[in-house]
């Protein structure tokens, strides 16, 4: 026994607003609660019920926390919260549920209930699009462009729904017909920046908005590191295109680090101040990603997840189906068996004329098949 319950059984709510009510509490962070959970055997009503100096037998709970929660209902207006919920056509889904990103689970800090707004619940197949709000309309297009491919080939779209890239690359995964999910910095119901309503509301009809913080809640410098640790912790991987190397993309990419999720970075011009982050990023070890096709290559296991009607697209194709000569068949398959190869090499490994190498390496140019390097040789494509 935790000590004795001084609450009738009826004043305690059922689980899920139990975990509603104790997000909701303040001093109470995900650490905070995992140690109560793990003190009344992952039991949330069993917390709000017990006597405060067993509350106080939880790690980080001192005398005057334990009694915000014993006394949980003068702070929190229950039946306020769930008219309000009810009022946004919202929810509040917890680590116990099955709609509960997986991804989530697995960071050392999941917050342990997310108020949702939309139908659409994430799987794995999550990849965060983020960078800065003082953007160039490369990095726009870019951050539209990317997550319009990406979207396409069945990846959700993650990203906090700020303005410049965020906002970019939740209208690239609309404008493709996928799924996205805007992470919010503030309560479900405080839309952040204002001008976004339309955006936020279209995200809401097809994805998801998401938040850990109480409803009402206003953005502060802490709540949105809090929500970057979220947009990482959802997605298998995080793109970052366009921030400086002190943006808040960067906590996103350090959080994804430590998280043990990839890290992408989109390069830019060296002169931009907007190219920092990036290029930082890829010098301490990131992937170089210009094409959607390069995160496939990079994790490989996710092939198996990708859209069946799109998957050629990242296959290797059967180049010895295709439409060509004999004298093509030769000097193509040459250069895959040798890597680079100028054309006295290809003479000499085929055993052809001269002109005939010449000849089949101008079709096989003019087929996208092979490239020719600045120092004369060629490799190829397939």
């Amino acid at each position: 026994m935790h000590g004795m319950l001084l609450k009738s059984p009826a004043s305690i709510p059922t689980v899920k607003q139990a975990f509603m009510v104790l997000q909701a509490l303040p001093g109470i962070g995900p650490i905070t609660l995992k140690h109560l959970l793990e003190a009344f055997n992952n039991d949330p009503c069993a917390i709000l019920a017990a006597a405060p100096h067993a509350l106080q037998k939880a790690e980080g709970v001192g005398p005057t926390l334990a009694k915000t929660i014993h006394q949980w209902d003068t702070t929190v207006d229950l039946p306020k919260l769930q008219a309000r919920l009810t009022h946004l056509h919202a929810d509040f889904i917890t680590l116990q549920d099955d709609g509960y990103p997986p991804l989530l689970k697995e960071i050392y800090d999941p917050p342990t209930g997310l108020y949702c707004l939309g139908n659409y619940r994430p799987n794995a197949m999550n990849v965060a699009i983020i960078g800065s709000r003082r953007c160039t309309l490369y990095g726009l297009g870019v951050a539209r462009k990317l997550a319009s491919e990406f979207a396409s080939r069945g990846f959700c779209i993650v990203s906090g729904m700020a303005r410049g890239i965020d906002s970019a690359a939740h209208e690239g995964a609309l404008e493709a017909q996928g799924k996205t999910v805007a992470v919010l910095g503030t309560g479900l119901d405080v839309i952040y920046p204002p001008e976004n309503e339309g955006l936020y509301h279209r995200i809401a009809q097809t994805g998801l908005v998401v938040s850990e913080f109480a409803l009402g809640q206003r953005g502060d410098k802490t709540s949105f590191p809090r929500r970057n640790r979220l947009i990482a912790g959802m997605s298998q991987a995080v793109v970052v295109i366009e921030t400086d190397k002190q943006g808040g993309s960067m906590i996103t990419a350090r959080f994804a680090a430590e998280q043990g999720r990839h890290v992408f970075a989109v390069p830019g011009r060296i002169d931009q101040v907007s190219s920092r982050g990036c290029l930082q990023l890829i010098r301490e070890g990131a992937t170089l990603l210009t094409k959607a096709e390069d995160l496939l290559e990079e994790l490989p296991y996710l092939m198996g997840s990708v859209k069946p009607a799109q998957q050629e697209l990242f296959e290797e194709p059967a180049w010895q189906e295709l439409d060509l000569s004999e004298d093509e068949r030769c000097v193509l398959g040459a250069l895959r068996e040798g890597g680079l190869m100028g054309d006295d090499a290809l003479g000499q490994a085929t055993e052809l004329e001269p002109q005939a190498v010449a000849s089949a390496l101008m079709m096989l140019e003019i087929k996208a098949l092979i490239t020719k390097r600045a120092d004369g040789r060629f490799e190829s494509a397939v």
